[in-house]
């Protein structure tokens, strides 16, 4: 029966685009035989007042439609322009984050819930929502310490968000094994694994304890970084379900005319901006990865306050030397390091020619060189590299797809700030201090010190392995004279797991079939 309904919310998922006009507004007049018939069938179904409207007007609409889960979905999916297509992943990051509101009553309750604590003894006083979003709502309270009453922002999960985000992930997963199934060409983008990386980012952004974690991370990681920083987390009045935190007093990034009324430098607030992310990235390995104007605020002394860290990035050791010396690379115009470190990092596979990947970066490098330093754009070119890298066969990283999200994001914001910003003049401090610390003189000493103590743990865990190292040999040897077996118990779980695999498909397509058979008459 979950089948079933998972179908059946596919089903009108399904119908909410074509009526919204969504499908229409994809390129159908380059799709041939069956997917083009279903395209110009959409159109007909299509509601006329829906054409009229922008592909990302009509997207807004057909989301809104369908709840605050399809609002995470189309947020996540804006980080995935390797499945999506880079202008359908642009149109899905201006989803409006922004849902109605539920009421105070509601929100006091999942308070006292989580907490253990009535609401009285925990704010000595607790406002109206002044903001909502598709997972949760925030408060404005005030709470008393030692004789004094500070004012803090109170994050609360929207009711049944959960329940309701989990029914549809049912849906989001049957049509990723269906697309498996029927589409081969589209396994190369593991659809399944995709939504498996859905559910559990936001099975994450869905505790709020996680999130306040995350905020006090990079709170310790910026705590002498010059003009930036995040809120205080307020743990006695955080749990899963709320999270308190410092108010923020200030201008939101996203007002430009306030800014320059308050007399902010536009052109500072931008570098500086540009500087914090690369230092968090390249420093600390850990990144706000949601960085749009409405999470950032500017402080009277200029200070930039990031909020809101339900998403973040992390990357390696690995995966930062990779970025830095890409872009190095791409400064001094060497293009075969620039290709030798997708190599070396593992991330195209050998049997490609790396002097041949050489000459495809530098199809990408030298245009660049040939333009001002004004109008090249950090984020195009990662971009662009990471279209490259498909054609050699580099499996989608989610960790530097998502680098590459908030990069756009960012870089967008210091644009809007100062139109004529210099990316390359900004991120040089930052991208050469780490590359003289890490890839100098400097970095060789890191490197053999981490070498020497990974050699001394293995050299403690040496007796152990031996002992795995015999025991493995021996089942192996017993597998070479016996076989490979399975117990009765283990082929006959197979077996039916197997058959209700078959069995879910075929219900599912019977009901998809049905219910548009059902909804065309209905219409005609």
């Amino acid at each position: 029966m979950s089948s079933v309904g998972a179908a059946f919310r596919l089903a009108r998922a399904g119908w909410v685009l074509v009526r919204e006009g969504v499908v229409a507004a994809l390129p159908g007049e380059e799709l041939s035989g069956m997917p083009k018939f279903g395209w110009r069938v959409a159109r007909l179904f299509t509601r006329r007042r829906a054409l009229s409207y922008q592909r990302g007007d009509r997207l807004a609409r057909a989301v809104v439609r369908l709840g605050p889960s399809y609002v995470k979905l189309g947020q996540f999916l804006a980080t995935r322009p390797d499945v999506v297509g880079n202008d359908m992943a642009l149109d899905l990051a201006l989803l409006q984050d922004k849902m109605h509101t539920f009421p105070n009553a509601e929100a006091v309750h999942a308070i006292e819930a989580s907490l253990g604590r009535a609401i009285d003894d925990l704010y000595a006083n607790f406002g109206d929502p002044v903001a909502a979003a598709s997972i949760a709502q925030v408060h404005g309270a005030d709470v008393a310490r030692e004789g004094t009453t500070s004012r803090v922002a109170v994050k609360v999960i929207r009711p049944g968000v959960r329940h309701r985000f989990f029914q549809d992930l049912e849906s989001y997963f049957l049509a990723a094994h269906l697309q498996e199934k029927y589409i081969p060409s589209s396994r190369r983008l593991r659809p399944v694994e995709v939504t498996q990386t859905l559910a559990q980012t936001t099975k994450v952004e869905m505790d709020l304890r996680l999130e306040a974690a995350a905020l006090s991370e990079l709170g310790e990681n910026t705590k002498d970084d010059p003009g930036f920083r995040v809120p205080a987390v307020d743990w006695e009045r955080t749990g899963r379900d709320v999270l308190t935190m410092e108010w923020i007093d200030g201008i939101k990034m996203s007002d430009l005319a306030g800014l320059a009324a308050a007399g902010y430098d536009l052109k500072a607030i931008a570098a500086n901006l540009i500087q914090s992310f690369l230092r968090h990235t390249l420093r600390d390995g850990f990144f706000h990865a949601d960085m749009h104007p409405g999470n950032l605020f500017v402080e009277a002394n200029g200070t930039i306050v990031a909020v809101d860290l339900g998403i973040a990035g992390r990357l390696g050791k690995k995966e930062r030397r990779f970025l830095a010396e890409i872009l190095y690379g791409f400064i001094v115009r060497d293009y075969h390091r620039v290709a030798e470190v997708h190599f070396e990092a593992g991330y195209v596979p050998r049997q490609h020619n790396v002097s041949a990947f050489a000459q495809a970066i530098r199809a990408i490098g030298e245009p660049i060189h040939g333009q001002s330093a004004e109008t090249i754009s950090m984020a195009k070119l990662l971009t662009l590299l990471f279209e490259v890298t498909e054609l050699f066969d580099m499996a989608a990283r989610p960790e530097l797809i998502l680098l590459q999200k908030t990069m756009v994001v960012v870089e967008g914001v210091a644009r809007t700030l100062d139109p004529a910003f210099n990316m390359w003049k900004t991120a040089e401090p930052v991208v050469g201090d780490w590359i003289a610390g890490n890839l100098g003189p400097r970095g060789w000493l890191t490197d053999a010190r981490d070498g020497t103590k990974a050699l001394l743990a293995l050299a403690r865990q040496a007796p152990d392995l031996a002992a795995r190292t015999d025991r493995l040999s021996r089942e192996i040897d017993l597998m070479a004279e016996n076989g490979l077996r399975f117990d009765e118990a283990t082929a006959r779980a197979i077996g039916k797991a197997e058959a209700r695999h078959t069995r879910s498909g075929r219900v599912a397509l019977w009901v998809i079939a049905l219910t548009l058979i059902y909804i065309a008459w209905k219409l005609l």
